[in-house]
């Protein structure tokens, strides 16, 4: 498949490259709110998934691979030998082939609210037959009803009401085909083979993708990280803006300042931009404990891969 993505390029030249990757049905304008942070220290490159915003929509179905070869295609087109990464859900998905598949490419790693398997396929094939058949709007409810948290629709509906503007303007046929993506993805035997450092996010309120696929990630990744956010449903960087900015710069700093501590960089970045507003206030004991790679809720990793299984158990999950 050859197909053009398009990308949005901010930041000081020469700074060190981050991409940034988005949910399903989202564009690279998902990021806005931690891209004058983000600015400040890297070059940040903001891509539409194939099939969305202004990239090329070939005919479906797509795989992760190929989503992944398109991302690399669009660092070849800008001259980025190697890049760090982050990516929410199906951008952390399309980050885990990349940083599996081209580790020479990668140099930091961050996965927001992903899975290396997402069940049940049929559930997502299901979806792409639906968004054909009856265009966005068929799927836009079930699955508006899973990116934010009921007191968080409540208190900021215009903010709920972009991102439904958002979906539905995502071309349905884009759309269908990384559904039928995610139906055939399946990436934990990759996960091992993860060279990057890497930081793992979830959201604790996140019904999408529960936390328990953060922790399977974090348990076989090699040395990654994993910290849950409170109050977050499946989005959580626009829920939690200003934190998940916070450890994005703190996880990427240690790349910068190999001395430094993370809980230095993360002190610091307050000074990048992002302030300690109320969306770092009231963090949980176990998200301490993820944090500081604490393991003691997470099950045997048979236990875990079980659970993944059943992951799926919901007809309208996303990705």
């Amino acid at each position: 498949m050859n197909a053009r993505l398009h990308a949005c390029v901010d930041g000081p030249a020469g700074a060190p490259a981050l991409v940034l990757g988005s949910s399903l049905g989202t564009s690279g304008a998902m990021w806005l709110p931690q891209l004058p942070a983000l600015t400040r220290r890297y070059r940040v490159i903001r891509y539409d998934h194939l099939g969305h915003g202004d990239s090329d929509v070939p005919a479906g179905p797509y795989t992760i691979a190929e989503l992944g070869r398109a991302v690399l295609g669009l660092l070849d087109d800008l001259d980025l030998p190697r890049v760090s990464y982050a990516g929410l859900s199906l951008g952390g998905m399309v980050g885990m082939w990349l940083a599996a598949n081209a580790p020479d490419r990668i140099d930091r790693l961050v996965l927001l609210c992903t899975s290396a398997r997402l069940g049940p396929a049929a559930g997502w094939r299901d979806r792409a037959a639906t968004t054909r058949a009856g265009g966005m709007a068929a799927v836009a409810d079930a699955v508006l009803g899973r990116w934010f948290t009921p007191d968080f629709a409540v208190r900021r509906p215009e903010l709920v009401a972009a991102y439904r503007s958002m979906l539905t303007a995502t071309p349905p046929e884009g759309y269908a085909g990384c559904c039928e993506a995610i139906a055939g993805m399946d990436l934990r035997d990759d996960l091992a083979r993860i060279t990057a450092p890497t930081l793992v996010l979830a959201g604790a309120d996140d019904p999408a993708v529960p936390v328990e696929h953060a922790r399977l990630l974090a348990d076989r990744i090699p040395g990654a990280r994993l910290s849950v956010l409170d109050d977050a449903a499946h989005l959580a960087s626009v829920e939690q803006p200003d934190r998940v900015g916070r450890l994005i710069l703190a996880h990427l700093a240690a790349a910068l300042d190999p001395g430094g501590s993370a809980a230095g960089a993360d002190s610091g970045t307050a000074a990048a931009g992002l302030g300690d507003g109320g969306a770092d206030t009231g963090r949980s004991r176990r998200d301490g404990q993820e944090e500081r790679g604490g393991r003691e809720e997470q099950s045997s990793r048979e236990e875990q891969s079980s659970r993944e299984e059943r992951g799926g158990r919901e007809g309208w999950v996303d990705g």
